[in-house]
């Protein structure tokens, strides 16, 4: 079955693709985010904490180094 994403609406290049993550107790977390695959774009959406927060740009990190 073939799955098809959103396309992102702030740059009509990239499309949404979701992110998953894990919880604090280790519990899996489907969709966690959505991001843009246009790397110029940037635009995503998360939740964290039960807060639904919208971006235009990825916060870059030393994490998983």
């Amino acid at each position: 079955m073939e799955r098809t994403f959103p396309q992102c609406l702030k740059c009509s290049l990239g499309v949404l693709v979701p992110l998953s993550d894990y919880g604090r107790e280790g519990a899996s977390i489907l969709y966690k985010a959505w991001v843009c695959t246009n790397p110029e774009c940037g635009f995503h959406l998360r939740i964290d904490n039960g807060e639904i927060t919208a971006g235009e740009s990825i916060p870059r990190t030393s994490r998983g180094k």
